[in-house]
């Protein structure tokens, strides 16, 4: 058997769009899973129209910090460049080959407009057929192709398609598909301007570059026989097909970045983690044959077999991505978890705390990284609120109960020399036994007082300990104030 060569060709239009980047997983997974296979960066940048300036940068950044290495590529050379289309184009190959189609009689030389001819497509198309087979251009001389050609006329060259018949191919998701050749289009390959098409180019491309297997969404499922007639006209190996489902926004709507829908550099500057990013979308169309839900990027190479890609679409779910982000941070050292959260904690709280007891505190609490901010607000700027915080069926406290304990608690920790968490939680579970309370009783009415909020990342005894005694008793005074008033 040849060597596993995928790749991955996206084009340089924006941000790294979610169902892009789950493409680009599942072709490097397809490709690492056997222990020689390669795995490819194209740039497909034929559609200058579309194009964004940086947009390439952010894709090998994508690429970098979601681990999948690339074997070759623009960045690093390999023996099938270049591996951008533009500059593939500057030798020629791609009209080469479109006039060998010509010749071969797989495709015909047109000089109606670009935009005649997508007239006629969107007409065709509303009927459901396939278009232009009575072209008139299909029957010129060669002579006279070749005279208005040297006489400056602009052209396309378009694919010619026997509308009787049917073509047929596999795919490793959704099995043999057959269409009816009247229903495909008789697509330009070489556009006006000499570049070519996507649909022509990446044919060309994946050729030249021995690709074996091509992972794409299956919106390409329709596009993909006139790819083989082309395959077929030259007498190429096809490559294994393996169309994927749609990433959903909800039941009807595909995910789309041109519907505003969030992108992968979207979710990181929420504060979600790249790897687990990728484990997440590595199950939304594919499903592992355990439980197993949580995969770092090895074990998925080992896990992942593209006869588990199902055919239907799969809803983006924010709450279980939001799930799996948190699993990652509880999943981390420490060590690893401060020196990750230190710039949240930097950009949130000014005032001279002990960063490591703040992340400390986050750690088991903190689901996205974008959280952190608002959680630790009132360490910096102590809010104004209301006393109904106070009331709580569930601590079983009111004002009433929240004034006795926090009076209770300040004259206290007034005393408390040792202000280290371990000794202020001695103190008042002290204290609790001796006013024959609950816990929440003091806890949740001390922890108010000294946030002024409802839901904090740390408990009282964790919050008292990094704002320290001065801070501490300060704040429970106000409390008892404002509670008195």
């Amino acid at each position: 058997m040849s060597k596993v060569r995928t790749r991955f060709a996206p084009s340089p239009t924006g941000y790294m769009h979610i169902g892009n980047l789950r493409t680009a997983l599942y072709e490097y997974l397809v490709a690492k899973k056997e222990e020689d296979g390669v795995f490819i960066l194209r740039i497909e940048d034929t559609d200058q129209g579309r194009l964004v300036e940086g947009a390439t940068d952010i894709i090998y950044e994508t690429m970098k910090q979601c681990g999948l290495q690339h074997d070759e590529g623009p960045d690093i050379g390999g023996d099938y460049g270049s591996y951008v289309q533009s500059e593939r184009m500057a030798s020629g190959i791609y009209k080469e080959y479109a006039w060998k189609l010509v010749e071969l009689g797989a495709a015909h030389v047109c000089f109606c407009s670009e935009e005649d001819i997508e007239a006629e497509r969107q007409l065709a198309s509303a009927k459901g057929i396939g278009f232009k087979y009575d072209d008139p251009c299909k029957y010129l001389s060669k002579e006279e192709v070749d005279a208005r050609v040297a006489a400056g006329e602009k052209y396309v060259i378009r694919q010619n398609i026997n509308p009787v018949g049917t073509t047929s191919f596999d795919d490793e998701v959704y099995g043999t598909i057959t269409v009816e050749n009247s229903t495909l289009d008789e697509q330009i390959l070489l556009k006006s301007d000499g570049f070519p098409t996507y649909n022509f180019a990446n044919v060309i491309d994946d050729h030249m570059m021995d690709i074996t297997h091509v992972v794409r969404g299956n919106e390409y499922l329709s596009s993909t026989p006139k790819y083989n007639l082309l395959y077929d006209a030259f007498g190429w190996k096809k490559p294994i097909y393996v169309h994927c489902p749609p990433v959903m926004k909800d039941e009807h709507h595909k995910l789309s970045k041109r519907n505003g829908d969030a992108s992968f550099q979207d979710l990181v500057a929420k504060g979600y983690l790249p790897q687990a990013i990728i484990n997440y979308i590595a199950l939304l169309g594919w499903a592992p044959e355990t439980e197993q839900e949580i995969f770092s990027l090895e074990e998925l190479k080992k896990a992942f077999n593209v006869k588990r890609i199902g055919t239907s679409g799969s809803i983006f779910d924010i709450e279980k991505l939001k799930w799996m982000n948190g699993v990652y941070l509880r999943n981390m050292t420490p060590e690893q978890y401060h020196e990750l959260v230190l710039p949240y904690i930097k950009d949130a709280v000014k005032s001279d705390y002990d960063t490591k007891q703040i992340a400390e505190i986050l750690h088991q609490r903190v689901s996205v990284l974008g959280e952190i901010k608002e959680m630790l607000d009132f360490f910096d700027n102590y809010p104004e609120y209301s006393n109904d915080l106070y009331i709580n069926k569930k601590m079983k406290t009111n004002p009433e109960i929240a004034l006795n304990s926090l009076k209770a608690a300040r004259e206290t920790l007034s005393k408390t020399e040792d202000w280290s968490q371990a000794n202020l939680h001695d103190v008042l579970m002290n204290l609790v036994q001796t006013l024959g309370i609950k816990n929440g009783q003091l806890l949740f009415p001390v922890r108010i007082a000294l946030t002024g909020k409802a839901f904090t990342p740390g408990g009282a005894i964790e919050i008292a300990a990094i704002l320290g005694k001065e801070e501490s008793l300060k704040r429970l005074d106000s409390s008892i104030a404002q509670l008195e008033a």
